[in-house]
């Protein structure tokens, strides 16, 4: 009976996993049936590399490169501040931080998690927004600059929740043996609890910058919503996924702008199939 139990629970995860993945590629067929249709009137490398995004101009302007920088500006700004800031802040939960003061940390990372994007981007309008204005004296606070910050602020809770079970997962053997070895608590941290945890942490890392990428109400409300290239951090853009989210409502269905927000949805899907593949590479790499 027990292995009988055994091989139905095996059998139904295998199922599920099965299932994921049947989803997963109904998703992109999806895409690909309604976003390829774009590419009857517009080629491939003009989709990619034009440089207007007028959708609705007669004849249309369907260059998506202002739209990849801008996400690419929004997504670097957020790495560089959440990385460091977020591994930084998983390593004193870890290693540092007394146990009450550790569980009191951790519960509130879990909330700031759970706080939905659309609220944190209306405190954002509110608060940073109008800070980045005065602080730089531009004209408007909606800039990359700002929705960097958010998101960075967003993807926090996930790298430091996750690298804090990496680091608490690296076995006490490690930290012991180099405080036996005369290394200091510093040292131990630095240059054997960090390395032997440095997978998980990579993980982390991924995940935290795929939230960025999908994220779309917050960076709507905050970025300025720009279609042009960004010359700098400090003007307002306009990212992938806010372009879908502004316009898929006023879309008429059948139509070049339609099938070249469906376009949009597959260049989404790669950049995030490209992400978890190197993630993986990167994990599964022999030290």
């Amino acid at each position: 009976m027990r292995k009988f139990k055994e091989f139905i629970i095996e059998k139904l995860i295998l199922l599920c996993g099965l299932a994921s993945i049947f989803f997963v590629a109904l998703i992109f067929l999806f895409l690909l049936k309604e976003g390829l249709a774009v590419f009857k009137t517009v080629g491939l490398f003009s989709f990619l590399g034009g440089k207007s995004w007028y959708p609705i101009s007669e004849p249309p302007h369907l260059g998506i490169l202002p739209l990849i920088l801008g996400s690419l500006w929004v997504t670097l700004g957020a790495a560089i501040i959440s990385v460091p800031i977020g591994v930084a802040c998983a390593v004193y939960i870890a290693e540092i931080s007394p146990g009450k003061i550790k569980e009191v940390l951790k519960a509130g990372i879990e909330l700031l998690a759970a706080i939905p994007s659309v609220v944190l981007g209306f405190i954002g309008m509110v608060t940073l927004v109008p800070l980045v204005k005065s602080i730089f004296h531009l004209p408007t606070g909606l800039t990359a600059l700002s929705g960097s910050i958010m998101l960075a602020f967003m993807a926090m809770p996930t790298i430091v929740s996750i690298a804090e079970d990496a680091l608490y997962s690296v076995p006490k053997i490690y930290k012991e043996g180099a405080l036996a070895l005369g290394a200091t608590h510093w040292q131990t941290i630095w240059r054997v609890i960090l390395p032997a945890a440095s997978k998980g942490i990579l993980a982390a890392v991924m995940l935290g910058i795929g939230r960025v990428i999908g994220e779309t109400m917050a960076v709507m409300m905050i970025t300025g919503n720009a279609a042009v290239i960004p010359q700098s951090i400090l003007v307002p853009v306009r990212t992938l996924t806010a372009t879908i989210a502004a316009e898929m409502g006023e879309a008429v269905v059948g139509g070049e702008h339609y099938f070249a927000l469906f376009a949009i949805g597959i260049i989404l899907f790669v950049i995030s199939f490209i992400i978890n593949v190197t993630a993986d590479l990167f994990l599964h790499k022999r030290q």
